[in-house]
């Protein structure tokens, strides 16, 4: 009796009013659920590590079975990508990727304002023909693109790319950002007209602060789709324009996969877009949560 009287003091509490308050076990819901988020986690970093570590090893290794976890560490693969010429596919996916973002947020900012806090007749039938473009397969009208793009002169020209890139994220890019102006009370807009501020100065001022992070999500989302398109580069570029996922291709051979150099150029592939994400994960939440609660 005394052991379990003891127990049952240690496991409850008074308060300075008499009032009984149990203490919370180490091992709560709370904690159960954050190591599942960090296995998660860890699930999910490790095949990007792992292609990180082959990346230092020679092909020798990279190719052995079961794989060597203790290794010579080596930079000649990251060495031997550097001076492939992977700096000018970087450059050319950069240069997509940042433009065409840039004229996607242009274009599709006031439409996405325009269809919800600024409604236009027939909105619906606005919204299901932007959503209606991303129902044709790619493959299905890459035929025609190439005839077109080829008449006007402009194959293996990182433009092509940068048009067909905009044409691509746009319709993603005003159903993203309408959800978002949608959250934003129309309030704002009435008070601000009645303080005297026009159209353009409420929005500049006030709307586009509150979507912030709505923009950066989408903006993020654009360049991940853009970043990794492969097939209308590789079907519209050679040399000139050439982007990274068609660069990576190359290290698929008749001889096989040289698997550290691949490696290693992917590594260099994926870190503009991981640090991208890194710095904006803060409004990329918020963006992606933005709206849940009320």
């Amino acid at each position: 009796m005394s052991t379990a009287t003891t127990s049952k003091k240690k496991a409850v509490a008074q308060t300075s009013d008499g009032q009984e308050i149990r203490k919370k076990s180490k091992w709560g819901p709370g904690t159960i659920w954050s190591f599942v988020a960090w296995v998660a986690g860890i699930a999910f970093f490790f095949p990007v590590l792992w292609m990180v570590i082959t990346g230092f090893k020679q092909e020798a290794d990279a190719y052995s079975n079961p794989p060597k976890l203790i290794f010579t560490p080596t930079l000649d693969q990251y060495r031997g990508v550097l001076e492939s010429g992977i700096g000018t596919t970087l450059l050319n996916s950069a240069f997509a990727t940042v433009v065409s973002t840039i004229l996607v947020l242009l274009l599709g900012v006031p439409a996405a304002f325009a269809l919800s806090l600024r409604p236009v007749k027939k909105t619906q039938d606005v919204l299901f023909f932007f959503i209606s473009t991303k129902m044709l397969p790619v493959v299905a009208v890459i035929v025609p693109l190439y005839v077109i793009v080829g008449d006007i002169g402009m194959l293996d020209n990182i433009w092509a790319l940068v048009v067909l890139y905009t044409a691509m994220n746009l319709p993603i890019a005003v159903w993203m950002m309408r959800s978002f102006f949608m959250e934003v009370p129309s309030e704002l807009l009435e008070a601000a007209s009645m303080d005297g501020a026009s159209l353009w100065t409420s929005v500049r001022e006030v709307i586009l602060p509150l979507v912030s992070p709505g923009i950066a999500a989408t903006s993020l989302i654009c360049v991940i789709f853009s970043w990794n398109e492969f097939f209308f580069a590789v079907n519209l570029t050679a040399v000139q324009a050439q982007t990274i996922p068609v660069y990576l291709v190359g290290f698929i051979t008749g001889q096989g996969l040289y698997w550290a150099q691949l490696s290693a150029a992917a590594t260099f592939a994926a870190l503009p877009v991981v640090l991208a994400g890194w710095f904006a994960q803060n409004k990329l939440v918020r963006g992606l949560s933005f709206g849940a609660i009320k």
